[in-house]
Parts: C-alpha cells; sequence; structure tokens
C-alpha cells in the first residue's frame, strides 16, 4: 500500500514538475516575442526617420547613412498619404497589382502593429504601415509546435506504459491461470481414481456417467487454463460439430426456464481452431447470455456462411447493451454484474482475435429487448 503510494505521489510530482518547465517555455517564447516585436518598431521607426531625411534634406546633404537604413528591408511595408497608398516594399506582385487584395493586405497589416506617422509638411503626413518579419511569425507558431512535441512526446510514454502494464498484467494472469490448472490437477487426479473405484463396485451406471462428464470437464477446463498464456495449437475442424458439443453440454446443465435453440448448415465448415479455447468462447458467451437473462428466457446460437467467413450468432433476450458499451464489454474488469471479475468477455476477445486471429463484436443491442454477438473465424 505504501509502495503504491508513493508510486503515485512520485506519479503527480512528474507531472506538476513537467507542468510547470512547459508554463516557463511558453512565457519565455512570449517574452521573446514582445522583445523582438519592440525591436522591429524601433527599427521601423529608424527606417521612416531615414526616409523622411532622405525626401527633405537637399542633394548636397550627408545621406549615406539613411540610404543605408532604408536598403534591404525584410519586412512588409505599406507607404501611405491621406489612405491613398504610395508606394511598397516587400510585398507579394500578384498583391500589388490588385487593388483588392492590396487593400485587404493593408488591413492586415493594420492588425498587426500601429502605423508609424511621418510628418512631410504642415497639415501633411505619411502613415508607414509595416507587418510582422518571416522570423517573428516563425516565433509566433513556435509555442504551437512545442506543444504539438509534448503532446506527442506524452502519447508516446503514455501507450509504453500502458503496454508495459498490459504486459505484464498479461504475464501476471498468464501465471495465475497455469497455477490454477496445476492445483485443480491433483484433486482430478484423485477423482479419476475414485470413479475407478466405483466402476469397480458396479455403483448405479447413470451415476458413473454424470459423474464421468464432470470429470471429463473439468480435464477441459484444466487444459483451458494450461494454454492461456502460450501458443496454442491449431487444428482444421468442423465448428459447426464443435460448436454444437460446446452447445448440448451447457443445454444439459441449465434449467428448461431457458429456451434453447441451434441453427446450422447441414454441410461441414473447415476452420482452424483449437478445441479447448474454442468451447471456452462458446460457453462464455451462452453464460454471459443466460446471465443477461437473469436465467428466464430465449437463447439461439447460429452458424452461418458469408463468402469465404464463417459467423456464430449467439441471441439473447436479456436486458441489452446501452450502444456507447458496445466496446467497453470487451475491457478487462467491465461488467454491470454485482459479483464478476469481469473477464469473461475481454477473456473471449483474446482467445478469438489473438489465438484464431478472428473477429468479436456487439452486433447489435437493445434495452430490454435482448443481444447477438457475433464471432468471425476465416473458412480453411
Amino acid at each position: 500500500m505504501q509502495f503504491s503510494e508513493k508510486r503515485t505521489t512520485i506519479r503527480w510530482i512528474i507531472i506538476i514538475t513537467s507542468f510547470v518547465i512547459v508554463s516557463l517555455i511558453l512565457w519565455n517564447t512570449y517574452s521573446f516575442f514582445q522583445i523582438f516585436k519592440s525591436e522591429e518598431r524601433i527599427k521601423m521607426g529608424n527606417w521612416a526617420l531615414a526616409q523622411k531625411k532622405i525626401n527633405t534634406d537637399d542633394l548636397n546633404a550627408d545621406l549615406e547613412l539613411p540610404f543605408a537604413i532604408i536598403e534591404n528591408p525584410t519586412i512588409p511595408i505599406i507607404l501611405s498619404i491621406n489612405d491613398s497608398i504610395t508606394s511598397t516594399i516587400n510585398i507579394d506582385e500578384d498583391i500589388v497589382k490588385d487593388k483588392i487584395k492590396l487593400k485587404n493586405y493593408l488591413e492586415k497589416l493594420k492588425l498587426q502593429n500601429s502605423p508609424i506617422v511621418m510628418e512631410i509638411s504642415k497639415g501633411k503626413s505619411q502613415y508607414l504601415y509595416y507587418g510582422d518579419s518571416s522570423m517573428l511569425n516563425k516565433l509566433k507558431y513556435y509555442p504551437i509546435a512545442l506543444l504539438l512535441i509534448i503532446f506527442l512526446f506524452g502519447t508516446v510514454v503514455y501507450n509504453f506504459y500502458r503496454s508495459t502494464k498490459m504486459a505484464t498484467q498479461n504475464k501476471l494472469w498468464a501465471g495465475m491461470a497455469k497455477e490454477t490448472a496445476h492445483q485443480i490437477g491433483t484433486p482430478l487426479s484423485s477423482l479419476i481414481g475414485w470413479l475407478e473405484i466405483m466402476k469397480a463396485d458396479n455403483v448405479d451406471e447413470t451415476t458413473v456417467t454424470e459423474i464421468e462428464k464432470d470429470i471429463i470437464r473439468l480435464q477441459t477446463i484444466t487444459d483451458r487454463f494450461s494454454k492461456i498464456g502460450s501458443e496454442p495449437i491449431l487444428e482444421k475442424l468442423n465448428i459447426i460439430e464443435e460448436t454444437e458439443k460446446s452447445f448440448e453440454y451447457l443445454k444439459s446443465r441449465f434449467s428448461n426456464q431457458v429456451t434453447f435453440s441451434f441453427k446450422a448448415p447441414k454441410n461441414a465448415i473447415m476452420v482452424s481452431l483449437n478445441p479447448a479455447l474454442h468451447s471456452w468462447t462458446v460457453e462464455n458467451l451462452v453464460k454471459n447470455a443466460i446471465d443477461a437473462m437473469k436465467g428466464r428466457g430465449r437463447l439461439a446460437v447460429e452458424i452461418m456462411e458469408e463468402n469465404n467467413l464463417v459467423k456464430i450468432l449467439v441471441t439473447d433476450t436479456g436486458k441489452g447493451i446501452p450502444k456507447n458499451q458496445f466496446k467497453k464489454v470487451f475491457e478487462p474488469g467491465f461488467t454491470t454484474k454485482k459479483r464478476g471479475w469481469g473477464l469473461g468477455l475481454s477473456l473471449t476477445k483474446r482467445i478469438v482475435e489473438e489465438y484464431h486471429k478472428g473477429k468479436i463484436k456487439v452486433l447489435n443491442s437493445e434495452i430490454g429487448r435482448g443481444t447477438t454477438m457475433q464471432i468471425s473465424y476465416k473458412r480453411t
């Protein structure tokens, strides 16, 4: 508990520290932007003074410095007198030739910076409108680029953390599953021995047969758990026969308040399956459906062919699933039951999609009307 709390505290310290660092970087960027903007205004002020000196001084005056100042400016400039544009500098020719575009461009410059006013003569002033330099424009978008980089970095870290956590959980569940299989194995061996003694003592054959079925079932469950966490061996099997076998076993184990129906093509459909894991898939879906109906209703299993796919549909008349939970039902730990780990459908999804390379989804569902789950496999 202390270790968990310590980890949470460290995580919050990292998050807060990262937030402070990002805030400082953004603040510094904003400060640099304002400094550069002020410096550009000083440059443009000097440019305006140099321009005025050239226009007002006589030809004999030393104009070397003013000409040096106004030479090759890198900032877009529009000069106007009484709302009439007199000259443009560093503005695209296409804009200059089009009066409407030039007027719109002037409005854009007015929004970027307030004009510098140059008095030419008494009652006559020239206005210098200027935009931001290319360097200033790049600096303007720097915080956005920085935030994007931080976001991408955070996403990578989160995905790495999540995948590491999931890998650890998978190892834990695989270890628990194998240990469960090992633990069940010892009393199961003992039960098999006692069954042989019962047969030798001529105990009622019906009783022996039923016990034998349950022992076989326990062996199947043990086999299932032992396969978790390792690559299962797939066999080319008739999916109709394998599904019906599991369906019939479950049908005999539930009350008459559930009406079962099974529908499938008469021809065999061959699919690469692991029989123990496929049986587990069918069992999970059927049990889930019966739980949704609270042990009373109609349950239908249908197998159908569609092009190169074979589909298994499990339909119930239960309480239904809200549309926003269609994907959540397959997440580990998600359950609507008061008692339950929420692992059944998560495990089923893993068996179908990771081990058999198939697909499972909630095909459709209506609240109070029921749900249809669909599994799709490729034919072999």
